[in-house]
């Protein structure tokens, strides 16, 4: 049998935190691996626990979650983070993505769908729709939208054309099947393709080149 989903939780509200281990502690092949009040203990506990996905709630008092993903997200074998947040549209959660979270979850997400979300961010698949995506990047100011394009395409001119035709797909939140499908790929290739596309624009996860291809204006709103 494979080793359960190792989670831990970090929030400042003790209800909210006491709600997920409840939650969590029904399902199946998932377990918590510990809880934290505050972005400041993620690192000790992460180092202690090795969870491989990260609850991180954005609002806390003395560490905020964004730093926290941040700091956790700039080190090598870091778990996968999932942002906890009361909005659909928030600048502070397209930061937190920006910086390699695998998406985010609204702390009112029902039972069945935040275990089926945690399941499928350790499979490695992000959980963010591109159309939720456009909507984030709109409620940013547009006088930071010009020097994100000419950053976004700077980057993206690393790449071969036929990465490029890969990573644009991704934006469009297209599944390796539907890519190899689309260019007349084996799914291996096109996963291949998409670990270079990583390689190549330094980056951590699929969340991630959405949101370059987006601001490089390759898909539109």
């Amino acid at each position: 049998m494979s080793s359960p989903i190792s989670v831990l939780i970090v929030d400042d509200d003790a209800l909210v935190r006491a709600g997920l281990s409840m939650i969590l502690a029904g399902a199946e092949e998932i377990r918590v691996a510990g809880e934290a009040a505050d972005g400041e203990e993620v690192p000790a506990l992460v180092a202690r626990h090795r969870p491989d996905v990260v609850l991180m709630d954005i609002r806390m008092p003395k560490v905020d979650g964004l730093t926290a993903t941040e700091r956790l997200r700039a080190v090598a074998g870091a778990p996968e983070v999932v942002v906890l947040t009361t909005f659909h549209a928030d600048a502070q959660v397209l930061r937190a993505l920006r910086a390699g979270a695998a998406g985010f979850l609204l702390k009112d997400t029902p039972p069945a769908e935040l275990v089926a979300a945690i399941r499928k961010v350790a499979a490695g698949e992000p959980i963010l729709s591109p159309a939720v995506t456009r909507q984030l990047i709109s409620h940013v100011s547009e006088t930071a939208v010009d020097s994100r394009r000419e950053r976004a395409r700077a980057l993206l001119a690393r790449l071969s054309e036929r990465e490029r035709e890969v990573a644009v797909a991704v934006g469009r939140g297209k599944a390796n099947a539907e890519i190899g499908g689309e260019l007349f790929m084996s799914v291996a290739t096109v996963k291949a393709h998409v670990s270079r596309v990583l390689t190549k624009l330094e980056l951590n996860n699929r969340v991630q080149v959405a949101l370059l291809v987006q601001d490089a204006g390759l898909i539109s709103s």
